[in-house]
């Protein structure tokens, strides 16, 4: 049995319109296959061989593995604070001309204190024929023993109650204390 051309012709364009379709509907589906590949890729972290289950698996290892790291480092970290604290890392020198009549200002008080303001103060009182050198032990920024000015000035520094000048800005130097009156 033939056709008429009329109907073959409507056939065939027919038959073009739903290839044109199925090809622009394959399309598509490739987008979306490639798109859902990608995703797959992203979730199983591009191993292909793997299945989701197999690769969330994994990951919530590695997971726990980053806890217990975290878990140590912060560990680690709290011991170094601890260590860091009874540190003698707050330090300050006060120079000063002891005599009066030495000059250059070759005497000093040096505290060297933790942060609870725990540690030690050394002094060097320099004269003409002799140099002495005491420590005293200092305790919440206090101590046991007596503390001259610059003792406690050089406390007063390491601890930042108070405000040294900068070297070569500081006032001129006062008679010192050990100086003999004429």
């Amino acid at each position: 049995m033939l056709l008429d051309t009329d109907t073959a012709q409507v056939v065939s364009l027919s038959a073009a319109g739903v290839a044109v379709l199925s090809l622009g509907f394959s399309a598509s589906l490739l987008v979306r296959i490639r798109r859902l590949t990608l995703a797959h890729d992203v979730l199983t972290g591009g191993d292909r061989g793997a299945t989701f289950v197999e690769s969330v698996t994994r990951q919530h290892r590695e997971v726990e593995g980053l806890r217990t790291d975290v878990g140590r480092l912060r560990d680690d970290l709290a011991a170094a604070r601890a260590d860091l604290s009874d540190a003698l890392r707050h330090v300050a020198v006060v120079r000063y001309d002891a005599f009066g009549d030495m000059g250059g200002r070759l005497s000093f008080s040096a505290a060297l204190l933790d942060d609870a303001g725990d540690g030690i103060v050394l002094t060097s009182i320099n004269g003409r024929s002799e140099t002495r050198t005491y420590a005293k032990g200092v305790k919440a920024g206090d101590s046991d023993h007596s503390l001259s000015p610059e003792e406690q000035q050089a406390i007063g520094y390491a601890n930042r109650t108070a405000v040294q000048p900068r070297e070569g800005f500081e006032p001129e130097p006062k008679r010192g204390r050990f100086s003999r009156r004429s």
